[in-house]
């Protein structure tokens, strides 16, 4: 018999929403388990909490012991990041004898030393706390013994690390070696916080190509374009082929980190719940990344090498370590491509929700 799973959803991100994306992907390998998920809203950020609340009451009428896994990000439930009415959701949910989970997507309040962040962050902590406590089931994409405002692992937490948010081949077309070097990036993040990792990024690729010599740079995904132009400027005079683009179809996605030999990762640290990281190991390319707080098993596992934060001129190491060293290459190859069919392929993570949502 095909059970039914309630996918339900906040406030949608533009222009691409990674969790609309993943509930899809989700859904799609679901199905080989008999299990239909359909994806829900609540709208409040166009028709008001008070509108949305009582649209989602009346649907909930009909999901009486039926699974609804909420969501969570901060922003998808809150404009500021103060997420309070999502505990709302969830009360007026198990009123309704909902079977009630979350995925948390965000599994660590936002951190800053400003006060208003300090406030932000202890709102958060307080919403995931009493999301636990609510729901029947939580999923968390980063093993709870990496997450600050967990104290002890609730019974009903379980990890199950994100997919790619892509569909890859059984196998990828191999490049052909006599190319110039490639280093990838996948998407760099919005605000002050590009512009740093765009420093980073063209600090390493000097780097790199003061060493190696030719070498070309891809950065593509969101918010690419809008680095292109520092980007260009740190990379004058050096024998360096920029490539920029910004959102792409998703098997133009792949075929670009296919084209890699390398890939970059400065999005602050690797962990489990980085889709656009764990595309990369996906793809099978090597891969050199900041570590930080959340990095832990299975993405060690795969083929990273990495590199602590405080220590940025390190990055350019590794790479000329990578592009320069082919057996190391193929090592970090084939980790990467053992980890993600263990752990980050699509089937993998549809048979531990599978087991989660007909055990319980």
């Amino acid at each position: 018999m095909t059970l039914k799973v309630i996918a339900l959803l906040g406030r949608k991100d533009e222009p691409t929403d990674a969790v609309e994306e993943y509930c899809r992907y989700l859904g799609a390998a679901l199905q080989a388990h008999n299990i239909q998920i359909h994806i829900r809203r609540v709208p409040w950020e166009t028709h008001g909490w008070r509108e949305a609340l009582r649209a989602l009451q009346l649907q909930a009428v009909d999901w009486c012991d039926t699974w609804v896994i909420v969501q969570y990000t901060a922003l998808a439930w809150s404009a500021r990041g103060f997420p309070f009415r999502f505990l709302r959701v969830l009360r007026l949910l198990k009123s309704a004898g909902v079977r009630l989970g979350i995925v948390f997507h965000d599994v660590e309040p936002f951190s800053s030393p400003r006060l208003i962040d300090q406030l932000r962050r202890r709102a958060q902590a307080h919403v995931m706390r009493t999301a636990l406590e609510l729901c029947d089931l939580s999923i968390l994409t980063v093993v709870p013994e990496k997450l600050s405002w967990l104290k002890e692992t609730p019974r009903k937490a379980v990890f199950v690390p994100v997919g790619p948010n892509l569909l890859f081949p059984g196998t990828l077309v191999a490049r052909n070696a006599s190319e110039i070097p490639t280093i990838g990036v996948f998407s760099i993040t919005g605000g002050q916080q590009g512009a740093l990792e765009t420093q980073v990024i063209a600090q390493t690729v000097r780097h790199a190509s003061q060493h190696l010599g030719k070498l070309r740079l891809s950065v593509f995904g969101r918010h690419a374009e809008l680095r292109e132009a520092p980007l260009r400027e740190g990379l004058i005079d050096f024998p360096v082929q920029l490539s920029v683009e910004g959102l792409l179809d998703p098997e133009q996605v792949v075929n670009r980190l296919a084209a890699c030999d390398v890939l970059l990762f400065v999005r602050k640290g690797i962990s489990t719940r980085r889709s656009s990281a764990i595309a990369g190991i996906a793809a099978g390319v090597p891969m050199v990344a900041y570590k930080d707080a959340e990095t832990a098993p299975p993405i060690t596992d795969a083929g990273v090498i990495l590199v602590d934060a405080r220590q940025p001129e390190s990055l350019g190491n590794s790479i000329v370590r990578v592009l320069s060293d082919p057996v190391l290459h193929e090592q970090l190859a084939t980790r990467s491509r053992e980890t993600y069919q263990k752990h980050f392929a699509w089937p993998a993570i549809a048979e531990k929700f599978a087991e989660l949502l007909r055990m319980k």
